[in-house]
């Protein structure tokens, strides 16, 4: 009985060692997994920005407000940049630019998700 109760008290708190050691290892494994998430959020608000600048370039009466309109479109807390190839003839195409933020506190250059979108003009 001596012996169990010597072995019981040396081995109590090595569960919360360990599981002290295993948390930063699962802290990276969730900060990867939202990064992927904002990631794939930025690639969606590219492509509603230009699809927005788009649809806005691609009307005649209102078509030099395909930026403010693009910009309307995406979150304010991302960076976007929009720009034209081709305002009205036939069609109008726009490519979005969005920067995407890094969650990783070592990581910095995820680049930017890029969309473009080619409308009929009115």
């Amino acid at each position: 009985m001596a012996g169990r109760r010597a072995r019981r008290t040396r081995d109590e708190g090595v569960t919360a060692v360990e599981f002290i050691g295993w948390v930063p290892l699962l802290i990276l494994v969730a900060l990867a997994a939202i990064q992927l998430g904002v990631v794939g959020y930025a690639a969606q608000q590219a492509g509603s920005a230009a699809r927005a600048a788009a649809r806005t370039a691609a009307q005649e009466d209102i078509e030099d407000e395909y930026e403010s309109a693009g910009r309307a479109a995406v979150s304010e807390w991302l960076s976007v940049s929009i720009e034209a190839q081709a305002l009205c003839g036939d069609e109008a195409t726009v490519t979005a630019r969005v920067a995407i933020p890094s969650v990783l506190p070592f990581m910095d250059a995820f680049g930017d998700a890029s969309r473009t979108v080619t409308m009929p003009c009115d």
